[in-house]
């Protein structure tokens, strides 16, 4: 609350840079001009005791003894090359570093083994740095094949600077005086160094849950599909890295293991420009909605089980076609249709035919001829089912300029599709009935877990490192999890229904 005394619409980004400074992780600002980068960096300076701050603005002219520190002329006449590094860098416990990718690649090169290592090779000597954060800016990011990406690497969080865009909070900036880089933050309150490297042991200690290494696992399999469009890569360093920050916010939160809403935070360390932020924020965030709970159950295994039991229940004890009434002739199976042939201009004569219309042919859109009880072809008329088992009768040749169009035949049906078949052994119906049913028991169970977790979980998703709105995605995750089970568990019910039928 301290440090974000009038930083309007910058709450989000000081919590997430004060924790990645709590956890030793360096921040990179993108971001236009006079969005107040640099005056973020030293607010998350003011949270620490003491701290040793060293701020610089990079340029192509820029040089290692601007950052680094000057070359000890006493040392050089000793025939040694020592800088003195008082009041610079290597001596800095926080470090802002504005417009970085415009300095040389000398000063880039050096600040690679600094702020992965944390030491500082001066001359012959390896020395310790106290760098806990180095907080760097930029309006753009680092432009590819200048061999930048390692550096870049280095900075697992990244975040996001816009300009103010809500009204009546850019009315506030415009009527307010310029916002102070110091602010007064009770020294009870100050994060000490002993403290800082404490926690930092503790951090490590942090359980990475089920769930939260589920939605890892979603986020690199969609990141990995996307590859291409996206251009997105995220090196084991990263997410190594990544995975303590997730810590860090599980134990300044209070708990002993991860969830949904630390897992939210990968939204700020997986993007690389500003083409792909959005893109990415949006993968996290479905990976979080995806994820329940983790009940020790395998759900899918629990759905191919159901849905197995679902087409044996069907298979044995429903008929899945319709059963016409047919004539068995020679093996073969036969619809019997007694034709009525009225003559043209004599409706008082009728002709009768004794038409055998082979089954096999129900589902075929090809014409054919039928046969008499004799089995021999009626070549003048000419059969033709069409997709609703209909049979049209055409009569060719010169037949048909006598008979008047016969209407359809439509086949009878004994049993239709679904109905029950009838003498079913009842033991089949008793084991298939119990197998529904242990399926069933199974997902209440499930169900019961995850209601019983609910109500805690919505406790503990209450964190400074995240809004509200993004950790309603994880509460929207479980209430999801738990109308899926719901329904699973009603379609079980209906199965049971179908064997007692």
């Amino acid at each position: 609350m301290h440090l974000n005394d009038g930083m309007l619409e910058r709450e989000d980004i000081i919590a997430v840079a004060v924790l990645g400074a709590l956890c030793g992780q360096n921040v990179f600002l993108l971001g236009p001009p006079g969005t107040a980068k640099s005056l973020i960096s030293r607010r998350v300076a003011c949270a620490f005791h003491e701290p040793v701050y060293f701020e610089y603005l990079m340029n192509r002219f820029s040089t290692p003894e601007e950052v680094f520190g000057p070359v000890s002329i006493k040392a050089l006449k000793e025939d040694r090359y020592t800088r003195k590094t008082e009041n610079y860098l290597p001596k800095a416990s926080f470090a802002f570093l504005d417009e970085i990718w415009k300095s040389s690649p000398a000063i880039l090169n050096t600040l690679l083994t600094l702020i992965n290592e944390r030491i500082f090779r001066n001359g012959d000597v390896i020395e310790p740095a106290a760098l806990k954060s180095l907080i760097a800016a930029s309006n753009e990011t680092p432009a590819p094949n200048l061999g930048l990406e390692a550096l870049y690497d280095r900075f697992i969080i990244r975040l996001m600077v816009s300009p103010i865009s809500e009204k009546h909070n850019f009315d506030r900036l415009i009527s307010s005086g310029p916002s102070s880089a110091e602010t007064k933050v009770p020294d009870a309150i100050k994060v000490k160094s002993e403290e800082w490297e404490t926690w930092n042991e503790q951090i490590h200690q942090m359980e990475l849950t089920p769930e939260v290494l589920t939605i890892i696992h979603l986020i690199r399999d969609k990141l990995a599909e996307e590859q291409e469009q996206l251009q997105v890569y995220v090196s084991d360093r990263r997410w190594q890295r990544a995975a303590i920050l997730m810590k860090a916010s599980a134990f300044f939160n209070g708990r002993k293991k991860t969830n949904h809403s630390d897992a939210l935070l990968l939204e700020h360390c997986l993007w690389t420009n500003e083409t792909n932020r959005e893109a990415v924020a949006n993968i996290v965030e479905e990976a979080v909605k995806a994820t329940g709970f983790d009940s020790g159950e395998n759900i899918a295994e629990l759905d191919r089980e159901k849905e197995e039991l679902d087409q044996e229940i069907h298979r044995e004890l429903f008929h899945s076609e319709n059963i016409y009434k047919t004539k068995l002739i020679k093996g073969e199976a036969f619809f019997e249709h007694t034709l009525l042939l009225n003559r043209d201009g004599y409706s008082h004569r009728q002709e009768t035919e004794i038409l055998l219309i082979p089954a096999k042919n129900l589902k075929s859109k090809k014409s054919f001829n039928p046969v008499d009880r004799s089995g021999n072809a009626l070549d003048y008329l000419e059969c033709t089912f069409d997709k609703q088992g209909a049979c049209s009768i055409k009569i060719t040749g010169q037949r048909s300029s006598h008979y008047s169009k016969p209407p359809p035949f439509t086949p009878t049906i004994l049993l239709h599709k679904g109905d029950k078949k009838e003498d079913v052994n009842s033991r089949l119906v008793t084991v298939l009935s119990k197998s529904v049913s242990d399926v069933r028991v199974k997902l209440e169970s499930v169900l019961i877990q995850v209601k019983k977790r609910q109500a805690q979980f919505n406790k503990e998703l209450d964190t400074p490192f995240a809004s509200v709105k993004k950790t309603e995605i994880a509460t929207a995750a479980i209430k999801q999890q738990i109308e899926g089970l719901e329904l699973r568990i009603k379609d079980c019910e209906r199965l049971v229904s179908l064997c007692q039928a």
